[in-house]
């Protein structure tokens, strides 16, 4: 991992916790280009969509896809605040993007989530592993600051997902 790497993971956990200020589960991600330019940013809505499929991931990549080709995708990384789950995992591989770089990992967000959500266990690696597209991904990475955006939510929460 680079210290860009870090920097932009950390920016992933900011707009996690935006997403927990705006009445959401606590997730964020951010599309960097190869020349570090951030291309999009996407907070979970849940929250206030009650869209099951408006995680971080998705609502990111709704909108990478429709305005960058796949070509430039390819050659992006992918920062989240956590381990997509296996809907985003498949979104991320039909979009393109070549690399992930997540925070919490999913072992680790079951442990301190474990009474209040619903988990479907199958690790990004693991699903990106079985495509015809090689994706690197890499992580957990600061597990510890990923955390942090889950322990000042005291409300429970109804459902969450990465």
């Amino acid at each position: 991992m680079t210290e860009a790497d870090l920097r932009y993971l950390r920016y992933a956990i900011m707009v996690a916790d935006r997403a927990r200020e705006h009445g959401n589960p606590p997730f964020g991600a951010v599309l960097v280009s190869h020349r570090g330019w951030i291309l999009v940013e996407g907070e979970n809505t849940q929250g206030v969509t009650h869209d099951c499929t408006c995680h971080a991931e998705m609502n990111l990549l709704r909108e990478a896809t429709q305005r960058f080709s796949r070509r430039l995708l390819s050659h992006s990384a992918l920062y989240t605040s956590a381990e997509p789950c296996p809907m985003c995992a498949g979104a991320i591989f039909w979009s393109g993007v070549g690399r992930v770089i997540y925070g919490l990992s999913s072992a680790h967000l079951y442990a301190i989530t474990q009474n209040r959500t619903e988990h479907l266990f199958e690790h990004c690696a693991d699903l990106l592993s079985k495509g015809t597209h090689r994706v690197e991904v890499f992580g957990p990475m600061l597990e510890d600051e990923a955390e942090q955006v889950f322990r000042k939510n005291q409300a429970p929460l109804k459902a969450i997902a990465g």
